[in-house]
């Protein structure tokens, strides 16, 4: 009983030390790699933390200049819309949203999930405080990762209006 047992604990930790070593390495089509997914998650951090610490540079290094940040929104009238942010609203609010540090708790919630990497484009979910966000990002020819696309809404959705 004893040697099989032995057995299915030596097959279990080599299929976990395998698909762990699987998912560090690049993958089949050659292209994605650790790395990428850590430039991902960084550029992530960087559109959070940008808010948190009112940080111009972090949000313009994450972001693409054709960002659409999109949400919905109810109007005085009841009607919904779809609410959109440019870059260059981003930017101003990275850099005066939390100026007197009150927005945000002593230690703000970064959860960040790598959805999907597909060569050069990737989705990402970023789940704060008050709100999350569903990413794309892309890859350009230089190899750096930006923010290109942005769904976002409240965790409590009364707040949208």
């Amino acid at each position: 009983m004893l040697p099989s047992r032995l057995f299915i604990l030596l097959m279990m930790s080599t299929f976990i030390s395998f698909t762990s070593f699987a998912e560090n390495q690049i993958s089949t089509d050659g292209i994605t790699s650790v790395k990428d997914k850590q430039a991902i998650i960084q550029v992530a951090r960087d559109y959070i933390v940008s808010q948190h610490k009112s940080l111009e540079d972090p949000m313009d290094r994450a972001l693409h200049p054709k960002l659409a940040k999109r949400t919905y929104w109810q109007a005085k009238d009841g009607n919904e819309f779809v609410m959109e942010t440019s870059r260059e609203t981003m930017l101003k609010v990275a850099k005066n949203y939390n100026r007197k540090g009150d927005k945000f708790p002593e230690s703000p919630r970064i959860d960040i999930k790598v959805l999907d990497i597909d060569q050069r484009i990737a989705s990402v979910k970023l789940s704060a405080d008050d709100w999350v966000d569903y990413m794309h990002l892309m890859k350009n020819k230089q190899g750096q990762w930006h923010i290109i696309n942005v769904l976002w809404q409240y965790h409590d959705i009364s707040k949208h209006q």
